[in-house]
């Protein structure tokens, strides 16, 4: 008897064939919710292992509420969240689209914003509305750069990219490190590596701080939102989106119809390195307005958390990244009121990745008839 070994990259593309599938209520809604509600009720169980009682436990969850949208001040922080949320995600979804996996968003968002920051504060005299651009493009385009060297090694070498976006990402780290140490970036008369702080002209401006300075929610906010709506239009609605979904689901066929497999993944890295780039410089101009080593806080890696509750559609990661937002400005509220570790959001968000990872678990556990799949990419162009 002959066994047949299914090709490793085979493996691959049929994994993400399951988070890029056409959407419909069961794929798009009923599993992430079921994944998120069956997280939070591990996460009650989790609190009460603790000793705390069922009470206690719903007394956290309540200012976990609170926290995230109890006020106007609560939503402030967390849409404040969500926004390199949003973007870190769509860096990762896109690349989702054409069968990749992007874990390099961390260092791109590095990358991205040292270049922001220079920008940002090197240049003076420049009104808003040319100097905030100009340090938005920058971020945009180191990270596309940080992105085109895995997209170009995987297009003419084979090289894997998720080995080298994990390569990628110690090194921006690293000389993110060592940048802030040489006298380009570094502070004057501080020794610790902090940079320049950014002119006011390239920050990006509260929305509501003529309400109260302290709603942080920035202009960024809109920069994700369009850019979700570009993603959109750019997957579903062009030749080139329709490359990438093409490249996604069946490589060699889509290299059989004429397509060039080298463009699509060195081009879609790229737009996924310059959405992570991005990313970066909104935390720079929006929230810090200098950087510091780590200044990316690891939203490069949850931004795959929220592209696969988002099921790679754009509009998916938007919400996706709001609910994780939400998560993290209420689990400071959580820890203050109710005295429960942070540490639960991480959990409760490690345990929704591998729900949403692992449909048939929910569909399981919920005794939910299996859906058709659909590998549909295309519906035409009126649609």
């Amino acid at each position: 008897m002959t066994v047949t070994q299914t090709p490793p990259e085979a493996e691959q593309r049929g994994f993400v064939q399951q988070l890029t599938t056409s959407m419909n209520w069961r794929t798009g809604l009923l599993i992430p919710f079921l994944a998120v509600v069956t997280a939070l009720l591990i996460g009650i169980v989790l609190i009460m292992l603790t000793g705390s009682s069922f009470g206690q436990a719903m007394d956290a969850y309540a200012a976990l509420l609170q926290g995230s949208v109890g006020s106007v001040k609560a939503i402030s922080e967390t849409l404040t969240a969500a926004t390199p949320l949003i973007l870190a995600g769509l860096s990762v979804a896109i690349a989702f689209r054409a069968g990749l996996f992007n874990i390099g968003a961390e260092g791109q968002m590095l990358v991205g914003g040292m270049c922001a920051v220079f920008v940002g504060f090197s240049i003076t005299g420049l009104p808003i509305y040319i100097h905030l651009p100009l340090a938005l493009l920058a971020g945009f385009i180191g990270g596309a750069i940080w992105g085109f060297i895995p997209g170009v090694l995987k297009a003419k070498t084979g090289a894997h990219e998720v080995i080298v976006t994990i390569m990628l990402n110690y090194i921006a780290l690293r000389l993110v490190d060592f940048f802030l140490k040489t006298e380009l970036f570094q502070r004057e008369g501080r020794n610790d590596p902090v940079s320049k702080t950014v002119e006011a002209s390239a920050q990006l401006t509260q929305m509501l701080g003529w309400m109260n300075p302290a709603l942080r929610v920035h202009l960024g906010l809109i920069v994700a939102l369009i850019a979700a709506g570009v993603i959109h239009w750019l997957l579903f609605r062009t030749t080139t989106g329709f490359e990438f979904r093409a490249v996604g689901a069946n490589p060699n066929a889509a290299r059989y119809a004429g397509m060039s497999i080298t463009k699509v993944y060195v081009l879609v890295m790229m737009i996924a390195g310059g959405l992570a780039g991005l990313a970066g410089s909104g935390q720079i101009l929006g929230v810090l307005d200098r950087a510091t080593p780590g200044f990316s806080s690891n939203i490069g890696f949850d931004g795959i958390a929220v592209a696969l509750l988002g099921r790679s559609n754009p509009w998916g990661v938007v919400a996706a990244a709001v609910l994780f937002g939400g998560l993290r400005a209420g689990g400071q509220q959580m820890q203050v009121s109710a005295d429960v570790g942070i540490d639960l959001i991480a959990v409760i968000q490690a345990l929704i990745i591998i729900f949403v990872a692992a449909p048939a678990l929910i569909t399981a556990m919920y005794r939910l008839k299996t859906p058709a799949v659909s590998t549909q990419i295309s519906k035409g162009w009126a649609s």
